[in-house]
């Protein structure tokens, strides 16, 4: 479906090969984490996906009111005062990028069961490359058989510079992107046809010269939306 808000933060991580790290942030995410984060004002919805193929093994995104909601004292004052749990799991992660977006397309009905995210970076031209992307996505890609929904959005400069309690658990600096497209559809198979066809890396190259490309295919693992949490036992 269309995403719910004009806001999006887009993360990737891959986590430690320590004993029991891995399985422990997939139960930490659906018990505490995506729950604790969809409570807070101006959280919509947050998703979980996990690598076909593709670096990091993990990918996530909440949708937000707006992006001004990621920068929000309700939401500073949790990355400030993480949970034990949270301690406990954020340190074991590795690869981490981190990114807040305006949302600048957004076409759709219904989740798909798999997502194709396509980074770009080193854009000349952001409007041009916004028009053809658009025209792309809307035109050639919603169309085609199995695809569920479409998505464009930009991450914003600067991105929130504020040192962080949450921040300093993962260690290295979090990486950004620029641009990212998201290909919701039924099954990996149709995400092939988009990476041969309209959003191939040749074709990609044609619309933002120069650019770099990084694609990776990912499985819904986890989704948790505002009126779910409120209306859970």
């Amino acid at each position: 479906m269309a995403l719910l808000g004009q806001g999006l933060l887009a993360i990737w991580n891959g986590i430690s090969d320590a004993p029991g790290a891995e399985l422990e942030f997939v139960r930490w995410h659906i018990r505490e984490h995506i729950p604790e984060r969809v409570g807070l004002p101006g959280f919509l919805r947050g998703r979980r996906y996990v690598a076909l193929k593709g670096h990091p093994k993990y990918f996530n995104f909440y949708e937000t009111e707006s992006v001004r909601t990621l920068e929000s004292p309700a939401y500073l004052a949790r990355l400030n005062d993480p949970t034990p749990w949270t301690k406990a799991v954020v340190k074991e992660f590795r690869d981490t990028s981190r990114t807040l977006c305006n949302v600048v397309l957004s076409r759709g009905a219904g989740e798909g069961a798999v997502i194709l995210t396509i980074q770009v970076g080193g854009v000349a031209d952001d409007a041009a490359f916004a028009t053809a992307m658009t025209r792309t996505l809307i035109g050639e890609v919603h169309p085609m058989d199995g695809i569920t929904a479409v998505h464009l959005v930009k991450g914003t400069e600067p991105q929130m510079k504020a040192a962080t309690a949450e921040k300093a658990l993962r260690g290295a600096p979090d990486r950004t992107c620029e641009w990212l497209l998201l290909v919701e559809a039924a099954g990996a198979e149709f995400l092939e046809a988009v990476e041969a066809g309209p959003l191939s890396a040749a074709n990609l190259a044609k619309i933002a010269p120069g650019a770099g490309v990084t694609h990776g295919t990912y499985s819904l693992q986890y989704g948790l939306s505002q009126i779910e949490l409120r209306t859970s036992d």
